[in-house]
């Protein structure tokens, strides 16, 4: 297989933690978004919005989009399932990553921001609280599902989760972790947060997280 990725890229980093997270080979093929590259007729022409990530199969089939490419992953390759055996753990599961893929990302990744400096003439102090704000308020909102979870759990009489939901990484820690990586680099104030700061220190302490974080990358800068 190969992951045309980008090193900073939220989106990309999924992909590459689920493919860890089941010890699957595959080549690496960086797209720069900074210099626009993913915009040649080359990669542009594969994919429809001239977006990163982008997976090829061995089959040569391209697959976009990491929420479909990380499910395509799981539905292929049974070993460590991304998504609890249960169909209502499968579908917490799926929430919690929806609340990072579909309510915090598309707010602030890189074509948003650029659009609010470029064309709307925000100043960069107005971009960077715009930023703060929503994945703050998007983190936050996260952290209440983790303890509405939690208390479930516990009415229900189970064990109280180690990661998001259960014993092992899923899905939802697939979205987690890169969220939380970008807003450390742009300084979100990330304190209050203790349920969700916990699974980001148990992930970031296994390998398979270490091996796909940006700085692991071939292109990281």
């Amino acid at each position: 297989m190969k992951l045309h990725t980008y090193f900073r890229s939220s989106a990309s980093y999924r992909v590459r933690i689920a493919l860890q997270l089941k010890g699957l080979s595959y080549e690496s093929v960086p797209v720069h978004l900074v210099r626009g590259e993913q915009k040649a007729e080359a990669y542009a022409s594969q994919v429809g919005d001239a977006l990163v990530p982008a997976l090829v199969t061995d089959e040569g089939q391209w697959l976009t989009q990491s929420m479909a490419i990380i499910e395509y992953l799981d539905e292929t390759h049974a070993q460590l399932p991304l998504l609890p055996q249960d169909a209502l753990g499968r579908a917490h599961g799926r929430a919690l990553a929806q609340m990072v893929a579909c309510e915090i990302h598309p707010l602030n990744n890189l074509r948003v921001l650029k659009y609010l400096v470029h064309e709307l003439k925000v100043s960069d102090e107005a971009k960077t609280a715009w930023y703060a704000h929503w994945v703050r308020s998007g983190l936050e909102a996260f952290e209440r599902q983790l303890q509405l979870l939690d208390a479930e759990r516990k009415a229900a009489g189970q064990q109280h989760s180690v990661f998001c939901w259960g014993d092992v990484p899923t899905l939802a820690e697939c979205c987690l972790i890169p969220q939380v990586f970008n807003a450390q680099r742009f300084n979100v104030n990330l304190n209050g947060l203790p349920r969700l700061m916990d699974v980001v220190e148990r992930c970031n302490a296994l390998p398979a997280f270490q091996q796909a974080h940006p700085s692991a990358c071939p292109d990281a800068e």
